[in-house]
């Protein structure tokens, strides 16, 4: 009798890469556009670090670094979450496509992290040096020879 064996499916490169093409397109407009279109007062400098597109198409987390304090943070989300519609319309006039995903703004605290991590790492290599260094020097008193 006949049988189907499984084929692979062929990888989704073109899928890929046109969803990283649209999410390109996505950051630098709406980046262009806080810079310059969008006149509320509570938006602060700030830039989209990165948007996330969902793989339906349907829905972008786009995510925003935020030069100031946490009040800034929190005054400039609001403000972009409450032009999203505007920012959707224009983004639908400026690309010309037929569909602009969903917007959500977030926060990008990548970089803050990232930062601790060093500072932690830091620390970290400090305590071992400082550690290495106290071995010989008690050693050195207690008149044992220290291997190398």
């Amino acid at each position: 009798m006949f049988t189907l064996e499984k084929i692979p499916m062929p990888e989704q490169r073109a899928r890929k890469y046109h969803q990283d093409r649209v999410a390109g397109t996505l950051r630098d407009e709406i980046t262009a556009m806080i810079e310059g279109q969008l006149s509320d007062p509570r938006i602060s400098f700030a830039y989209v670090s990165q948007v996330a597109l969902n793989p339906g198409g349907k829905s972008a987390l786009v995510y925003i670094t935020v030069d100031g304090g946490a009040k800034e943070e929190e005054e400039t989300l609001a403000a972009l979450m409450d032009a999203r519609g505007y920012i959707r319309h224009e983004l639908l006039e400026r690309t010309g496509k037929r569909h602009v995903p969903d917007l959500s703004f977030h926060i990008d605290r990548s970089e803050k992290m990232k930062a601790r991590i060093d500072e932690l790492m830091g620390r970290s290599r400090k305590r071992k040096k400082a550690g290495a260094a106290e071995v010989p020097a008690a050693a050195a008193a207690e008149g044992k020879s220290v291997p190398e």
